[in-house]
């Protein structure tokens, strides 16, 4: 096992990275939904058979499924920003792709390149708690955790005020000079984090992970194509099980496995994972259902019969209104708690839907509705990082958050697969022609409903947290309450200052937290008087290793039991043991 580091100084982070990055994950969801308003015309558009033409977005989905906690991992590997460039210059070249043909298999690599710019997302994530002051993280994550709804509900005014009055190539041109103008920011705006994880990449790990990923996804997005009960659907699902059964036992064996198997299973992190599923589910319902009833033809005694762009500008409140509530999520979740606040939103959710059981007579009762899920959704949204990034080391947060968004990935899978089906069974069928049924949206809508009552569950069932200044949210009121709460986390870490040879302080030297398990805990550099400060996750046997420029490396050993830790590290002495 190897140990990747780097001597870059930590720069402070400008006040324009949270936009950068926030506006990189926007782009990268607009892949999501960019196809939305021309989904029935895609057939014709392509020359090809419906069921053929939907490979168009399952690739996508596919693509990001497999590429978020790979992506993930490498960032922590070998650096999140480089890998965030990485996965938007990948999506640009894809969006072009697609933007030049008219062939099917070649619109469908295009749009699998463009899925994998989906591993941006907890790439930010993962910057942003590398390089920002605690008392700005809380409202920056959540801003970051919900852009994938919010690019999802602006693409759809745009993307439809587009195909509406231009050829639908024009879309993938605007999708790839968005990428262009969010990789430019990127290398302007954004440093690189000194944050390294150790070990080597797992290959095998990750084709295990991609094999197993797309034997599941492929008959959830393709059930209701091929029948739920037909040879190859059963087939996929018996052997997408036989194959994360054999990938787990993989995984739990090697030194530094893709996902680490056994930080998963903590409580903490495998019920936000199960809780993300259902917020995935609950927010594509509503992407599907009310886009299809505000088009139907008022014809059919129910339909609203708006035009493509004005059903899209119904729905982007959504989108806008989940933008809004980060800033309201960090002050709820500084005083109260991340899991206070996913519990929030999703009672919100839950109210948003059974209310919109009654609020489909009119366009302005699906604005009301939009805006009410836009704020639940939002809030869950945005608690999800949190919960992850306070249960795991910093060294493990890219791929952490990288396997959190992929389980909402799988929301939204099995959301699209399940609604499909039932709109399609409830629908009215005449001739050739199948219109959805006001009775299919309202059980679409029960179902999202109870999939928040099983997300609420799963919310409930998190450990309780400690209050916010002990973990990953501070109160963020004033610069006083910010500089108690880094007083008050001191007293839970190791502090000390870092010297050479003649006792003078060292600055700028990179201290390690390194854990019993050879992984790292933490990392920081040390100030002009040589002084640093270490959190620690737990109490335990610890390694303190530092490095500068112009000295040898040290590694210290040290012990924590909950109390403050001293710990002076002199440069000249490597090797030296600190005693408990």
């Amino acid at each position: 096992m190897t140990h990747t580091t780097t001597d870059q100084p930590d720069r402070r982070a400008g006040g324009a990275v949270v936009p950068v990055l926030a506006f990189a994950g926007i782009v990268v969801a607009v892949m999501q939904t960019l196809l939305v308003p021309v989904i029935k015309d895609l057939p014709q558009l392509l020359d090809t058979a419906p069921s053929n033409a939907t490979w168009v977005l399952t690739s996508t989905l596919l693509s990001g499924a497999v590429a978020t906690p790979i992506m993930g991992r490498l960032g922590d590997l070998y650096g999140k920003r480089r890998l965030l460039v990485l996965s938007l210059a990948v999506m640009v070249v894809g969006a072009l792709v697609s933007a030049l043909t008219s062939d099917l298999l070649t619109m469908i690599a295009g749009r699998t390149l463009q899925g994998f710019a989906m591993g941006a997302i907890p790439l930010g994530i993962g910057l942003m708690r590398d390089m920002l002051p605690r008392e700005r993280l809380g409202s920056a994550m959540a801003l970051m955790s919900s852009s994938i709804g919010v690019g999802g509900g602006l693409a759809l005014p745009a993307a439809a005020l587009v195909a509406e009055h231009s050829d639908w190539h024009a879309l993938f041109y605007g999708a790839a000079g968005l990428g262009v103008v969010a990789i430019a920011l990127t290398y302007l705006v954004v440093p690189e984090s000194p944050m390294r994880a150790r070990g080597t990449f797992d290959l095998p790990g990750a084709l295990g992970l991609s094999a197993g990923l797309v034997l599941l996804l492929l008959p959830i997005t393709k059930g209701s194509d091929w029948g739920w009960s037909s040879g190859t659907t059963l087939g996929l699902f018996a052997a997408s099980v036989a194959v994360f059964l054999l990938w787990g036992a993989y995984e739990l064996r090697v030194k530094a496995p893709l996902v680490d198997l056994r930080t998963t299973a903590r409580p903490a992190v495998l019920f936000t994972n199960l809780a993300s599923i259902m917020v995935g589910v609950s927010f594509y319902v509503v992407s599907l259902v009310l886009p299809q009833l505000l088009q139907l033809p008022e014809a059919t005694g129910y339909g609203l019969g708006r035009s493509m762009v004005v059903a899209g500008l119904c729905v982007a409140p959504l989108g806008l209104t989940m933008m809004f509530t980060a800033p309201v999520y960090a002050r709820l979740s500084a005083r109260y708690g991340p899991k206070v606040t996913l519990i929030t939103g999703l009672l919100i959710i839950g109210l948003g839907y059974g209310g919109g059981l009654g609020l489909m007579d009119a366009a302005w009762q699906t604005i009301v509705t939009s805006v009410v899920l836009g704020a639940g959704i939002g809030l869950a949204y945005s608690s999800l990082p949190a919960l992850i990034i306070g249960a795991v080391p910093a060294s493990e947060t890219g791929a952490a958050n990288g396997l959190n968004t992929l389980m909402r990935s799988i929301g939204t899978s099995v959301s699209s697969a399940v609604i499909g089906m039932v709109l399609a069974n409830t629908a009215h069928h005449t001739g050739a022609v199948a219109v959805p049924t006001m009775h299919g949206f309202r059980v679409s809508f029960l179902i999202a409903t109870a999939a928040v009552a099983v997300g609420l569950l799963f919310a409930l069932l998190l450990p309780r947290t400690p209050r916010p200044a002990a973990h990953t949210q501070l109160r963020a009121s004033s610069e006083e309450d910010a500089a108690l709460e880094r007083a008050e986390q001191a007293l839970r870490g190791f502090t000390g200052r870092v010297l050479d040879a003649g006792g003078s302080p060292v600055a700028r030297a990179k201290v390690t937290l390194i854990d019993r398990r050879g992984r790292q805990a933490g990392a920081t550099l040390s100030g002009a008087d040589g002084g640093y400060v270490l959190t620690v996750p737990a109490g335990g046997a610890y390694v303190l290793a530092a490095k500068a420029a112009g000295h040898g490396p040290l590694a210290s050993a040290a012990s924590h039991h909950g109390e403050e830790r001293a710990v002076e590290l002199d440069l000249s002495l490597p090797g030296e043991t600190v005693t408990a």
